[in-house]
């Protein structure tokens, strides 16, 4: 039997209607924060919406398709050897082959790889690509790792997944800790395995020079600057229509946020605080980013850049702004602080960094949120531009790039709004978004 996906994320209302009834000021009692929980929680009470969802059908849209876990030994730059696990989960190839990032970090498990494969489905069929949602990792903690070392870790991985990767199979790309240079060895040593054929395809977010798409860097971060601006012309944030002048807070000063740092304000934002896991900094009348990008280049962290004040990750959350980006990592605003939140808008550029009962507290707070598989789908919208450019042996300019990342941005968040303002709840109707696509929480 063949699901549309895409017709189940588009009919699903906002999961601040679903959410739970439960006081802001129960923090005694323990949040679960665990990611299978949260995100089969967050389809469950989404999907008690959808009329005619056959029995049974949750727990397959809800369970991923394929788990690979492996473990490996690679040789160090001292001649010892270690064992490193890795994971690949595909959780659904119903739109298409599977697409999702490999990350590198030492909090990598099988749990939260399953529940960012479940995310990817449910993106993917938001922007409307042919793609299924899959996720790997390989625990390690790349800080303390060589060049070397983590090209050793990346060949063995890659050979250890075999053809459980490939270009109409599953599609790795760049995430936590991994980049360009690593996804060069990925396709190499795929390459190496299946020779005299176009391979180019096998993963996206490869450097430029060996089939990489430009505007594949910035496009994670120019998603999250296009459906932030294509919300905000709504009118639906009170005295905000535009990004001219907003308070911008950044938490996540990596690949995305130093981005988003940068367009948010060549669009008229005043950044006024980033951070990175050291900590973070803030200056009322904006940050300089050519002195932040140095400083940090120059001493491995923000914290500590003259004329600024350092704030704790935590202090950041709180700070008074128009928009607030969390570009670090999942369940940073929680049940615990999501009161403290001062925000008019809050974009979730990094995967599930507001849980399910911050969800709700927001939402009574007046707080709109644009989630993650709206948000951050600049990054697997322009690393489908990638995979068609390999297939067909071209290369785009950026600026059709470009173009064509905004009509597909504009376009979701056209069909998250319609589909939110068709809500009658009034508990939601402040509340843009469930990760579910196409139109609650948004999406």
């Amino acid at each position: 039997m063949y699901i549309d996906e895409r017709k189940i994320v588009k009919d699903r209302p906002s999961l601040s209607t679903l959410k739970s009834s439960k006081c802001a000021g129960d923090d005694a009692q323990h949040e679960d924060l665990d990611p299978v929980h949260i995100y089969r929680q967050q389809f469950q009470r989404a999907a008690a919406h959808i009329k005619g969802l056959k029995r049974g059908i949750i727990d397959f849209l809800t369970s991923p398709k394929r788990t690979v876990s492996v473990c490996f030994p690679v040789e160090m730059d001292d001649g010892s050897v270690r064992m490193f696990r890795g994971y690949r989960v595909l959780h659904s190839r119903l739109l298409g082959a599977g697409k999702g990032g490999i990350r590198y970090h030492p909090t990598v498990t099988r749990r939260e790889t399953t529940a960012l494969a479940a995310l990817m489905t449910w993106k993917c069929a938001l922007i409307d690509v042919p793609f299924g949602g899959a996720k790997g990792g390989v625990v390690c903690d790349t800080k303390t790792l060589s060049e070397a070392e983590l090209r050793r870790i990346t060949r063995r991985f890659i050979t250890e997944l075999g053809d459980n990767i490939g270009p109409h199979a599953d599609i790795p790309a760049p995430d936590m800790y991994t980049n360009e240079q690593t996804m060069a060895w990925i396709y190499d040593t795929y390459h190496m395995l299946h020779p005299d054929r176009n391979n180019l395809p096998v993963v996206t977010g490869k450097p430029i020079s060996i089939g990489g798409s430009l505007g594949r860097r910035e496009a994670t971060a120019r998603g999250c600057l296009l459906a932030t601006e294509r919300f905000l012309s709504k009118k639906l944030v009170p005295h905000r229509d535009n990004l001219s002048g907003a308070r911008v807070v950044i938490q996540g000063y990596g690949q995305v946020g130093a981005i988003a740092a940068d367009l948010f304000r060549t669009a008229g934002a005043t950044v006024v605080a980033v951070s990175d896991s050291q900590g973070g900094i803030y200056r009322e009348a904006g940050l300089d980013f050519g002195k932040v990008a140095a400083y940090k280049k120059e001493h491995g962290t923000v914290v500590g850049l003259p004329d600024t004040r350092t704030v704790t990750n935590e202090e950041l959350m709180e700070i008074e702004c128009d928009v607030l980006v969390p570009a670090a990592i999942s369940s940073q605003i929680r049940r615990d602080n999501a009161h403290r939140v001062k925000a008019k808008l809050v974009v979730e550029a990094a995967n599930g960094p507001v849980t399910p009962d911050a969800d709700a507290i927001l939402a009574r707070k007046g707080i709109v949120v644009i989630p993650d598989i709206l948000a951050n789908a600049g990054g697997v919208t322009v690393s489908y531009f990638e995979w068609v450019q390999n297939i067909d042996n071209e290369q785009w300019d950026v600026e059709h790039v470009n173009r064509k990342l905004l009509s597909k941005m504009y376009r979701a968040v056209d069909v998250v709004v319609d589909r939110w303002l068709t809500l009658k709840d009034g508990q939601c109707r402040r509340h843009v978004g469930s990760r579910w696509g196409g139109g609650g929480r948004t999406g």
